[in-house]
């Protein structure tokens, strides 16, 4: 019997789904705190570079669907879509053009 290897897309899938849940626990949503960990500990990078200091407060209002203090896991989805596009945008003006990698 042989075991297929996942692909980078299906282990970048399952990583983006363990990460969220490894934050929101068995409660299946994020808290303002639990975002805050998750922002400060999967994309440090992105924290640094903030210069509002209300930023986890701004982002946590534009994932709330009910504005109950929970991110449910679409809204983290469209998080790192936002986030995952911003990424592109970069590489597709700094680093495509010079054929750089990450």
């Amino acid at each position: 019997m042989s075991t297929k290897i996942p692909s980078q897309l299906e282990t970048a899938m399952e990583q983006i789904m363990f990460t969220f849940h490894k934050y929101a626990g068995d409660k299946n949503y994020l808290e303002k705190e639990d975002l805050r960990q998750l922002m400060e500990r999967e994309v440090p990078g992105y924290m640094k570079n903030q210069k509002d200091p209300l930023a986890i407060d701004r982002i946590m209002k534009n994932l709330e669907e009910c504005r109950d203090g929970k991110v449910f896991f679409e809204g983290y989805l469209s998080l790192i879509a936002g986030l995952t596009n911003g990424c592109n945008e970069y590489y597709v003006k700094k680093m495509k053009p010079t054929g750089k990698k990450y």
